[in-house]
């Protein structure tokens, strides 16, 4: 048991562009990578990125963002900046409370593909879900992140673009620590969110914040990042 642990997370670290190489065959030139960063906590905004790389300038390193530590993200994305087509969007927080986070996702992964420099005819997508309308041919891969080395760029884009953001809100909500737990439920964030009661930044339609603000006011702070709630 132990080695196969060791053997998956081994694989994990090691994506490939066997996949996208494949898709070139097959004559789709332009291969999108899309994943995102941010489904699960508690506050903020979840983003999606698409990267499509060139065959001839691909970053060394690039793996799951998850297995990377903030040192090898930022430089990784750096990299990924210098030699990539890249695109991000936003799924802003009323976005998640009006449509859900499932479909605040697909909408974000949707414009982020729109949103390349050039038009990708394939996008390879982490998870079982492809977004509707798309406009070009798809396919969900699961754990894509750990397999195909697009996917993992788009991964790293996309966590460290809402790292990024949330460290900035840390500054505007003091005391909910924010640069730390990027907003995902921790018992510091859940004590913080008791204590001085809920933000704007928070997901209302999670069940935990959701009983915060109907117990207690949120809090408000002037010139709000309209990025984080239009």
């Amino acid at each position: 048991m132990v080695a196969a642990a060791e053997s998956l997370a081994q694989s994990r670290a090691n994506p490939h562009f066997h996949v996208e190489l494949g898709l070139h065959a097959d004559g789709f030139r332009r291969v999108a990578g899309i994943d995102e960063a941010g489904r699960g906590p508690l506050a903020g905004p979840v983003v999606a990125a698409a990267v499509v790389l060139d065959p001839r300038c691909i970053p060394p390193g690039l793996a799951d963002s998850k297995l990377l530590k903030h040192e090898q993200r930022e430089a990784l994305f750096a990299a990924i900046c210098d030699c990539a087509d890249i695109s991000f969007a936003f799924g802003c927080v009323s976005t998640v409370d009006r449509i859900n986070i499932r479909e605040a996702t697909l909408a974000a992964m949707r414009r982020a593909l729109k949103g390349l420099s050039h038009r990708a005819d394939m996008a390879i997508i982490d998870g079982r879900d492809v977004p509707k309308r798309l406009g070009v041919d798809a396919r969900a891969i699961i754990d894509g992140d750990a397999i195909c080395l697009s996917i993992a760029a788009a991964s790293i884009i996309a966590k460290v673009i809402r790292d990024r953001l949330m460290t900035r809100c840390d500054t505007i909500y003091e005391g909910y620590g924010l640069a730390s737990h990027k907003g995902y439920s921790t018992k510091a964030h859940q004590s913080a969110l008791t204590t001085l009661g809920p933000t704007p930044l928070h997901r209302r339609s999670f069940a935990p914040v959701r009983a915060c603000f109907e117990k207690m006011e949120p809090v408000l702070v002037p010139e709000e990042p309209t990025l984080l709630f239009a």
